[in-house]
């Protein structure tokens, strides 16, 4: 038994959020059915270089699409549409991430939708919400990393976004989490509602610990690059052959560290001895500690540190982190067989006692399971 087993999902979503959101679902064991337009597709299929084998797919798509059934259908036309009406009458999820506006207009909104189908969790993603002066706005990731704040506090001198699409990620967990709970409430009520989650306000939220900071003190934080706005010393730091990064959060870790790296004397140094003091001397400790660090490698630092419990990591790129043996052990390297030979995929990051998550399907060809969905529902 999967958790989230009988479960049927109908997805009309497609980039990112959406996508991303129901892979979660069906890695919980819900059928997901992914519904793309027979002309345009989703366009992250085209997203590559580097593509799968068989030259249709990118890495981008095959990394938000596994557990999942294809079906094209133009629900714009009236055949198309009918069809959907059908599918969404035998769901239990609808995932869409449309414009705010849009489904209206063809007459799938909630309002319209709740009507064929009372118990239905309708789950709207959008970039801003769907009230307010934004609300009719495309959202993209990169931008709201910007209008939300991220951009501001990340990086050195210049805004600096993530490396990955963090807060369409971010975005899709919010909507799964938010799903999950209206099924649980669904359980007990027997009624459907409509739930929703917004990159911008899912940033915000996401602001944490700095945007309290800036709420409580009216001062907008600097930018500290790798560095931590609260805490010395907390940050990736060079070693004879490469970066390791060190998190010293409170005074017993401290003195302890003090201990390891052979400076018994920072541990009552008035520049040092608390971490407010740290904080205001953050520069002159640091240029002690880079004169320490790089007279051993990385490997040395990690295993000295490790031995007395200060936290401590390695910096790795992704061909490190593909061979990590706990990430091996974990499962989180999987293969998955695919019509054109075995994709390579991060695995499922949670672990179940007893109603394990699985991939059951992998990411699926455009169209692929058209005839057998429709075959069913008619």
């Amino acid at each position: 038994m999967l958790p989230l087993e009988g479960i049927r999902v109908t997805d009309l979503s497609r980039v990112v959020s959406g996508p991303y959101c129901t892979m979660m679902l069906g890695d919980l064991g819900a059928e997901v059915i992914k519904i793309e337009h027979p002309d345009t597709k989703d366009e992250t299929r085209s997203w590559g270089p580097p593509f799968h084998d068989n030259r249709e797919d990118s890495a981008y798509y095959l990394s938000m699409n596994r557990n999942k059934k294809s079906l094209t259908l133009d629900f714009k036309q009236a055949e198309g549409k009918k069809i959907l009406l059908e599918l969404i009458e035998q769901s239990d999820v609808l995932v869409e991430n449309f414009r705010v506006g849009t489904l209206e207009k063809l007459g799938l909104d909630y309002e319209s939708i709740k009507k064929i189908n009372p118990q239905l969790i309708y789950c709207s993603i959008s970039g801003y919400g769907s009230t307010g002066p934004y609300a009719k706005k495309g959202g993209y990731d990169v931008i709201v990393q910007g209008m939300g704040g991220l951009m501001s506090i990340n990086g050195n001198e210049e805004p600096m976004k993530v490396g990955v699409p963090i807060i369409d990620l971010t975005t899709a967990m919010m909507a799964n989490q938010a799903i999950l709970a209206a099924l649980f409430v669904r359980a007990r009520t027997g009624k459907g509602q409509k739930v929703e989650a917004s990159l911008l306000e899912t940033q915000v939220a996401c602001l944490a610990n700095v945007g309290s900071n800036y709420l409580l003190s009216g001062k907008l934080p600097e930018k500290h690059g790798n560095q931590h706005p609260n805490i010395v010393p907390y940050q990736p730091y060079n070693a004879k052959d490469g970066q390791f990064i060190l998190t010293v959060t409170n005074q017993k870790l401290w003195e302890i560290f003090c201990k390891s790296i052979e400076k018994p004397e920072f541990i009552n140094d008035d520049r040092f001895k608390t971490n407010a003091d740290r904080l205001e001397h953050r520069e002159e400790l640091n240029g002690y500690l880079e004169d320490i660090f790089k007279t051993k490698t990385v490997n040395q630092w990690v295993e000295l540190f490790e031995s007395v419990g200060v936290p401590v990591g390695p910096i790795n790129n992704l061909e490190q982190v593909f061979n990590d043996p706990q990430v091996l052990h974990r499962d989180m390297l999987v293969d998955i067989p695919h019509d054109s030979g075995v994709i390579k995929m991060a695995g499922i990051p949670i672990k179940f006692s007893e109603t394990k998550p699985s991939i059951r399907l992998a990411p699926p060809l455009f169209g692929e399971h058209t005839e057998e969905i429709i075959c069913k529902i008619e």
